[in-house]
């Protein structure tokens, strides 16, 4: 995973910071972004994309690369600012943010398949949490950040299981939507339409037994 790393180190420079960010597809909760810069040539062993490693793995990698890493940074915009800006600038904000809260000034970026608006050399690369070791170590540290989280927010709202689901549309938090409603952390323009598809199939059984009582 570090060969998009040694084209980069061959053109002089040092200071890669790989970027990636997690919650873009969330109907809930902030978006999470991460910035890290590994030391050169060092390899992690066991990082990969967050998605494909287990909890326990995603927690003890956040660890390794905490300690190991020569800066990591974190940026986090909220659901205010999501439904303000739309979701994928929401997205390239954290991004931002992640890089400017970086204790080093890195000398080029590694973007999963993003831009981030800033005035640095970067490349953005597709499914790059599975081909940069930079970018999936960014993953890690923001997926484990977002997970902690959603923890936090299952508290405030238990009933609607999002240390599980972590905010994204699975079929209990679709019909916890439908049975509460949306929360202030909710993003109302995602929810919108599949608000509107739920209540539709709620009474569809109520319109097809009108239909047979008129028949």
């Amino acid at each position: 995973m570090l060969e998009n790393e040694k084209d980069i180190w061959q053109q002089g420079f040092t200071a890669i910071a790989g970027i990636d960010e997690v919650g873009r597809g969330c109907l809930f909760g902030d978006v999470v972004a991460a910035a890290v810069i590994l030391p050169m040539g060092h390899v992690l062993e066991g990082v990969n994309d967050s998605k494909k490693l287990s909890e326990k793995k995603r927690e003890l990698l956040f660890d390794q690369i905490m300690n190991e890493a020569i800066s990591v940074g974190v940026g986090i915009v909220n659901v205010e600012e999501i439904e303000a800006i739309n979701i994928k600038q929401a997205s390239r904000l954290a991004m931002k943010q992640a890089v400017e809260k970086l204790d080093q000034i890195p000398d080029y970026l590694l973007v999963d398949a993003e831009n981030v608006d800033i005035d640095l050399p970067q490349s953005a690369i597709i499914h790059g949490d599975a081909l940069s070791q930079s970018i999936a170590a960014a993953s890690i540290i923001a997926k484990v950040t977002r997970d902690r989280m959603c923890a936090e927010w299952d508290e405030q709202y238990p009933a609607y299981g999002i240390a599980v689901h972590k905010g994204y549309a699975t079929k209990h938090h679709r019909e916890m939507l439908l049975r509460y409603g949306p929360t202030p952390l909710h993003r109302k323009l995602f929810i919108r339409k599949i608000m509107a598809q739920l209540e539709a199939q709620e009474n569809e059984p109520q319109m097809e037994q009108l239909l047979f009582d008129l028949i």
